[in-house]
């Protein structure tokens, strides 16, 4: 459909590799961008789901299939939304302005998408699948958190009084952290996400170093993650906002702690078997 409006992507080039954001300065690629990306990428929300998926599932080696499926897909939809980002109005620098307009207003940005390109109809459906997306993660969301509370509590959940006991006061917070800036509030949850997704990947090293299995293919992400939420934690401006440099030195000094103490503790068998 891109192609047949005549709309075109920019080139992938050297030049191209920087912080387009109109707050370039403040939102450097590196580590703001692979927080942006949160769960297309790595996800520890989607961490939390396993339990539930593998019920659902009839043989563990259809894991790979519809966990690693189901990323590549959404993997897929948000390379999708990107290029149409960066093509439906122009360019990034037309981007960035029409956004600036808006508020950064992402939901104003995909109805126009939508219906301009897919029309009143297919414009409700993409619509609606966007809209789906959040609805099903925000119910999982507030379940998870109703769970969490009432086991801190020790509040048995059968009754239905004692459900909403704990869930109201939950959606009263949630509706009052919902009416933030959605840019603000977007990024507080992807490096929380990302966050969750480091003590998971942290927690998958140990087990398959545990199983004396190949703990490279957990432990590699689980650095990069690390210097990622760690360095994003100093350097946004919804975080501490210091100097890159200063900011990249903790992260690294972090990571290379995090990293150590898990080496240190494998050779002194630190690890229970």
């Amino acid at each position: 459909m891109m192609f047949w409006k005549g709309l075109s992507i920019p080139e992938l080039s050297f030049e191209n590799l920087r912080s387009m954001h109109y707050k370039g300065n403040a939102f450097p690629v590196f580590p703001m961008m692979f927080v942006t990306i949160a769960c297309g990428a790595i996800s520890g929300f989607h961490a939390t789901q396993s339990p539930l998926m593998a019920r659902c599932i009839k043989n563990e080696s259809y894991g790979r299939r519809v966990f690693y499926g189901a990323m590549v897909a959404e993997g897929i939809v948000a390379l999708i939304w990107a290029a149409v980002g960066m093509a439906f109005w122009g360019g990034v620098k037309e981007l960035n302005e029409v956004m600036v307009i808006q508020h950064e207003n992402a939901a104003w940005g995909v109805n126009e998408i939508s219906n301009s390109l897919l029309g009143k109809f297919g414009g409700i459906l993409a619509i609606l699948g966007v809209v789906a997306a959040p609805i099903t993660s925000g119910d999982t969301a507030f379940r998870s958190a109703r769970l969490i509370v009432a086991d801190f509590l020790n509040i048995k959940q059968k009754s239905v009084i004692k459900r909403l006991l704990i869930s109201i006061p939950i959606f009263i917070v949630g509706f009052i952290i919902s009416q933030s800036n959605f840019g603000v509030l977007w990024r507080y949850m992807a490096w929380s996400n990302q966050t969750l997704a480091v003590f998971v990947l942290w927690a998958i090293t140990v087990y398959l170093y545990k199983e004396k299995k190949l703990y490279f293919v957990s432990l590699i992400p689980a650095v990069f993650m690390t210097a990622v939420c760690s360095t994003y934690l100093f350097i946004s401006p919804d975080g501490f906002a210091m100097r890159q440099n200063i900011s990249y030195s903790i992260g690294a000094f972090i990571t290379v702690a995090c990293t150590a103490l898990f080496f240190i503790s494998v050779r002194n068998k630190h690890f229970s078997a």
